[in-house]
C-alpha cells in the first residue's frame, strides 16, 4: 500500500464519513486515493466525495479534471471538415509566402537599409588605455620588514587616482551617421509595412524616454513615412513641443483631428501650443472639448485655470477700444458682393491665412454658429446695408459671439461666410437647410420609415451611409447633418448602445448648438449609463429650451432623489456647470400665436401642462410619504392627485394600500373596486380588496381575489401565503357559526290525499308559501337567471329542481353559469341532485356535467372549503357513477376523473 493509502483509513472512505467530514484538505486526500483506484473504484463514492468538495469550496484544485485532446469523434462531419479546410488553406498561404520571401529580398541595395539605432556617444580609446595602465600595481609586501615600510597613504592615493581615471567623460561622436528620415518602402508588403511602423515608433519612444527629442523626432517621421498613424503624429508633436518647435506640433495635431475629430491626447496638446502661441481663447476652447469628454483629467482642468487667469488678467490690463463700423449702401438690383469685397475686408481686419485655418478648426469641432433666422429674399432695409469692421476680422467677431454663448442676428456682408474650410479661403454657403441631393435623402428617408417599423439596425446602416455620402460630397449645410446624426443616436439608443449614442449626439450639438432632440437622446444615455451629474445637466439645459416637456420634468426629479442619496445635501455643488441658453434659441417657443383660436389652443395646453405636472408632483410626494409611514398624510396627497385625474388606476391601488394599513377596509375596497374598473386585470387592485375583504371578514371573497391574483401571476408568493391563512379562517368561522346558530322548530302537518295542490307540507312560522315548483325558474336564459334559480331551489333543498336546472344546461356552458355562483354549499347541492335524481336515468349527463365542472374558477378554493361529510357525499357520488356500465365512459374514465374532486 502506498502512503497516501496509509494516511487515509479504509473506514474512512464511506459515505458517512465524507458527508461529515468539514476537513477539506482531508477530503481531498480521500478523493486522491479513491481516483488512485489502490483500494478499488468506486465511481458512485467518488463523485459523491467531488460534490461534497465542491460544497465546501467550489474552486478547489482537486475538482480540477484533465481532459483528453478533442480528435475527431469530439465534432460532427461539417465542423470537422471546416477545421481541416481551415488548417489545409492555412498550410499553403504560409507555403506560398515563404516561397515569396526565398525569391525576393526586402531591400533592394544597401541604401535603403534602416540604419541600426546606436549609442550618440563613444569613449577615447586613449583614455581606456590609460584607464587600464593605471591599474597596474607593484605587488604587495609578504614580510614583516616590508610591512613596516609600507606607505598606507600613498598606496590609498593610488588607488584614488585610479578610480578617478576610470570615470572619463563621454565624448560626443561626431561622425554617426545621421539618421535617415525617408524610408523606401516599394518592395514591402502592408503586413511587412505595419510591422516597420510599429518598430519605428518603437525606437521614438526608447528616445522620447531617454530624453533625446531631436532622435525620436527622426525615428516618428520614419514611421510616418511608411504608414501615417495618429498615435505616431501624437508622439511627434509632443516631441516637437519639448523643442519648442510650436508650429510643426500645431500642423501634427491638425493631422490627428482630420483623422480622430475627438481625439483627447491631439486636442489637449493643440491647447498647449496655442497658449505658447498667445491664442488662448482657442486654448481655452480644446481644453473645454477635453474636459466634455473626459471630466476628471487633471492636466486639462490644471491648463485651464491657467489659461483662464491669463485671459482676465488680459481682459483686465488692455484698455477697451471703440470699433470704426463702416456702412455702405448696397443696390437693390445687387444680388451678391464678389470675390474682390471678401478681398477688402479680409485685408481691412487683418487675418492672415493661418489664422483662418485655426477659426476653421474650431468650427469643425464643434462651436459652429448657429445661422441666423431666414428674412425672406430683399426685404426690409436690414438687408440694404452691410457692415465691415475695421478694427477687427470677420472671424474674430464671430469667435467672440461664440464665447459669449450667443448667435448673431445682426447684419452680415451677403457674400461672406463661416470660415468651414480649411485652408481658410471665405466661400459663399449656396446649401439650403433641408435641400439635400437626392440620393442622401433618399438614404435619410429610408432610414426614417425602418425606424417607424421598428428595425433599428437597418435604419442605423441608413443614416451611417447618408452621413458618410454627405462627408464625401463637402455639402456645408450643418442643419442636416445634424439631424443625420441625431436620428443615428436615437437608433443607438434603441439598440442600448448608450456610448456611441452619446457621441453622435455631442457631434449633432456641435453643429447645431442648443437642438432638443439630442441634448434629451444625450440625456437619456447619460442615465442609462448611470452619469447622473451629466444627464442633470442636460435635462436643465432641454428645460431651458422649452420649459413643458414633462418626460424632462419627471427624470429631473428622479435624478434629483439619486443625486441627493449618493452626495448628500451638497450635490448641486458637485454639478458640472450648467450653460445658458441664448434667447435665439427659445425664439421657436416665445412666437406670437397667428390667431386668437390657436392662443386658446395654447392657453388650454398650457394649463394641462402645468396640471401634468403639479399631479406628477402630488404623486411623487404621496409615495414619499408612504415609504416613511406617514398614510394619512399620503391618502390626502393621493386625493388630490385624483381631483386633477380620476382615471389613474396607480393613485386608487395606492391610497388603498394606505387606507389598509390605516384599518379603513370599506373604503379600501371601493378604491380597488374603481381601479379594476379602469384596468379588469391589475393584480395589484385584486390583491389589495382581498386584504379589505379579509379585513371585513368576508373570507369567501378574499380567497376569491387572490386566487385570481395567483391565476394573473402564479409567482406571486404573498399572494398564495395570504391564501393559506384565508383558508384557515374561513374553515373556523363557519364552524363556529354552525355551532352558534339556533335550531329551528318546524312544525309538520298530513296532506289529504286527494288534494293535488294545497298548502304547503312544510310551515314556517311566518305562514304557508308557495310550492318551490312554483317560484323556481326552470327555463333560465343566461347566467344570472340560472343563478338565481339554483339559489332558490337550494334555498328550499329542492334536489329535484336542482336536478332539472342542470338538465337544460349544456354541459360545456355550466363553468360559465358557475362563474359567480359557485360555494361549498352549492358544490354539495349540485353534487346531491346529481346523484339523487340524475345518475340513474341520466348517466352519460352526470359524466359530462362533471368532467366540465372542475373547470369553474375557484373551483379549488371552493374544493377546500368542503367538510366531512360533504366529501362523503361527493365520494358516494363517484362510486354510484363508477358501478354504472355505460358505453359513454369506463371505470378507469371516472378513477381519473374523481382524482380531480378527491
Amino acid at each position: 500500500m502506498s502512503s497516501s493509502t496509509l494516511s487515509v483509513p479504509a473506514e474512512h472512505l464511506d459515505y458517512s464519513y465524507i458527508e461529515k467530514c468539514s476537513d477539506l484538505k482531508y477530503l481531498e486526500k480521500i478523493l486522491r486515493v479513491l481516483r488512485s483506484g489502490t483500494e478499488g473504484l468506486y465511481p458512485h463514492l467518488t463523485e459523491f466525495c467531488e460534490k461534497h468538495i465542491e460544497m465546501l469550496d467550489p474552486r478547489s484544485r482537486a475538482l480540477r479534471k484533465e481532459n483528453s485532446p478533442a480528435t475527431a469523434a469530439n465534432f460532427s462531419n461539417d465542423e470537422w471538415s471546416q477545421i481541416t479546410n481551415d488548417l489545409q488553406r492555412w498550410e499553403r498561404e504560409i507555403k506560398v509566402n515563404e516561397l515569396e520571401l526565398k525569391h525576393r529580398s526586402i531591400y533592394s541595395n544597401d541604401e535603403n537599409i534602416p540604419p541600426v539605432r546606436g549609442s550618440s556617444c563613444s569613449l577615447q580609446k586613449a583614455a581606456q588605455d590609460g584607464v587600464k595602465n593605471s591599474l597596474k600595481t607593484s605587488p604587495l609586501p609578504r614580510t614583516y620588514q616590508d610591512w613596516d615600510k609600507f606607505d598606507v597613504e600613498k598606496e590609498c592615493a593610488k588607488i584614488d587616482g585610479s578610480m578617478a581615471n576610470r570615470d572619463s567623460p563621454a565624448i560626443i561622436n561626431d561622425f554617426l551617421p545621421e539618421i535617415k528620415r525617408d524610408v523606401n518602402t516599394t518592395v514591402l508588403t502592408e503586413q511587412e509595412k505595419v510591422v516597420l511602423a510599429n518598430r519605428e515608433k518603437d525606437k521614438g519612444n526608447e528616445a522620447f524616454r531617454a530624453c533625446d527629442y531631436e532622435e525620436a523626432v527622426a525615428y516618428y517621421s520614419r514611421s510616418l513615412c511608411i504608414i501615417v498613424t495618429a498615435a505616431a503624429l501624437n508622439n511627434r508633436a509632443q516631441a516637437e513641443i519639448k523643442l519648442h518647435r510650436w508650429h510643426d506640433a500645431l500642423s501634427d495635431c491638425e493631422r490627428v483631428l482630420q483623422l480622430e475629430p475627438h481625439n483627447t491626447k491631439a486636442l489637449l496638446r493643440r491647447a498647449t501650443v496655442n497658449k505658447q502661441l498667445g491664442n488662448l481663447q482657442v486654448a481655452s476652447e480644446d481644453l473645454s472639448a477635453v474636459l466634455r469628454s473626459e471630466p476628471h483629467n487633471m492636466t486639462a482642468q490644471r491648463l485651464l485655470e491657467e489659461i483662464s487667469k491669463k485671459i482676465n488678467v488680459d481682459m483686465q490690463d488692455k484698455p477697451s477700444k471703440g470699433k470704426k463700423l463702416l456702412i455702405q449702401e448696397v443696390d437693390d438690383d445687387e444680388d451678391e458682393v464678389g470675390d474682390e469685397d471678401d478681398k477688402k475686408t479680409s485685408a481691412d481686419g487683418g487675418q492672415s491665412a493661418g489664422e483662418d485655418r485655426q477659426a476653421a478648426a474650431r468650427g469643425g469641432m464643434g462651436n459652429a454658429q448657429k445661422k441666423p433666422q431666414s428674412r425672406g429674399p430683399r426685404g426690409g432695409t436690414a438687408d440694404k446695408y452691410k457692415v465691415k469692421a475695421e478694427g477687427g476680422s470677420a472671424a474674430e467677431e464671430s469667435r467672440k459671439s461664440l464665447a459669449n454663448g450667443s448667435s448673431s442676428n445682426s447684419t452680415t456682408q451677403p457674400g461672406s461666410s463661416r470660415p468651414d474650410s480649411p485652408v481658410g479661403k471665405r466661400k459663399e454657403s449656396t446649401s439650403v437647410a433641408g435641400a439635400l441631393p437626392p440620393p442622401l435623402a433618399q438614404l435619410k428617408n429610408e432610414g426614417n420609415q425602418l425606424f417607424k417599423n421598428g428595425q433599428f439596425g437597418d435604419a442605423l446602416e441608413k443614416y451611417t451611409h447618408a452621413i458618410t455620402g454627405f462627408t464625401e460630397a463637402g455639402i456645408d449645410s450643418p442643419e442636416d447633418l445634424s439631424i443625420l446624426y441625431s436620428n443615428r443616436a436615437a437608433c443607438y439608443l434603441k439598440d442600448g448602445n448608450s456610448s456611441d449614442c452619446i457621441t453622435d449626439c455631442t457631434r449633432a450639438l456641435e453643429l447645431q448648438p442648443f437642438s432638443l432632440k439630442p441634448l434629451l437622446r444625450r440625456a437619456m444615455a447619460y442615465e442609462s449609463l448611470e452619469r447622473y451629474h451629466k444627464a442633470y445637466v442636460d435635462y436643465k439645459t432641454a428645460l431651458q429650451i422649452d420649459s413643458s416637456i414633462l418626460a424632462a420634468h419627471d427624470s429631473i426629479n428622479r435624478i434629483t432623489r439619486l443625486l441627493i442619496e449618493q452626495d448628500g445635501p451638497d450635490w448641486r455643488q458637485k454639478l458640472p456647470e450648467i450653460p445658458v441658453v441664448p434667447l435665439s434659441a427659445r425664439q421657436h417657443c416665445t412666437e406670437p400665436p397667428p390667431s386668437t383660436h390657436s392662443h386658446t389652443e395654447e392657453d388650454t395646453k398650457e394649463a394641462d401642462r402645468r396640471t401634468e405636472a403639479h399631479f406628477t408632483s402630488l404623486k411623487t410626494e404621496g409615495n414619499e410619504l408612504v415609504k416613511k409611514g406617514q398614510y394619512h398624510e399620503a391618502v390626502e396627497k393621493y386625493s388630490e392627485c385624483l381631483k386633477l385625474k380620476s382615471d389613474e388606476c396607480a393613485i386608487y391601488t395606492n391610497r388603498a394600500l394606505c387606507l389598509i394599513k390605516l384599518e379603513c377596509f370599506a373604503e379600501a375596497k371601493q378604491d380597488c373596486d374603481s381601479a379594476l374598473k379602469l384596468e379588469p386585470s391589475n393584480k395589484k387592485a385584486f390583491y389589495r380588496r382581498a386584504l379589505a375583504y379579509k379585513g371585513l371578514k368576508d373570507y369567501v371573497a378574499c380567497s376569491s381575489d387572490l386566487q385570481e391574483v395567483l391565476r394573473l401571476d402564479a409567482s406571486v408568493q404573498e399572494a398564495e401565503r395570504e391564501l393559506a391563512e384565508v383558508t384557515v379562517l374561513l374553515k373556523q368561522h363557519r364552524a363556529t357559526e354552525s355551532s352558534s346558530q339556533p335550531r329551528r322548530n318546524i312544525t309538520i302537518t298530513e296532506v289529504e290525499e286527494e288534494e293535488e295542490e294545497g298548502e304547503a307540507a312544510v310551515s314556517s312560522p311566518e305562514g304557508g308559501q308557495k310550492s318551490a315548483s312554483q317560484s323556481i325558474n326552470l327555463q333560465p336564459s343566461n347566467a344570472y337567471e340560472f343563478g338565481q334559480a339554483l339559489n332558490a331551489a337550494r334555498s328550499h333543498n329542492d334536489t329535484a329542481a336542482g336536478a332539472q336546472l342542470l338538465r337544460c344546461v349544456p354541459p360545456d356552458s355550466l363553468p360559465q353559469y358557475l362563474k359567480t355562483q359557485l360555494d361549498a354549499h352549492t358544490l354539495s347541492f349540485i353534487m346531491q341532485a346529481l346523484d339523487t335524481h340524475l345518475l340513474t336515468p341520466e348517466p352519460g349527463l352526470v359524466y359530462q356535467l362533471l368532467s366540465h365542472l372542475h373547470t369553474t374558477e375557484r373551483f379549488s378554493v371552493v374544493l377546500m372549503l368542503l367538510d366531512s361529510d360533504e366529501r362523503r357525499q361527493m365520494t358516494h357520488l363517484f362510486e354510484h357513477l363508477g358501478s354504472v356500465d355505460s358505453e359513454l365512459f369506463s371505470q378507469n374514465d371516472v378513477k381519473n376523473l374523481a382524482n380531480k374532486y378527491i
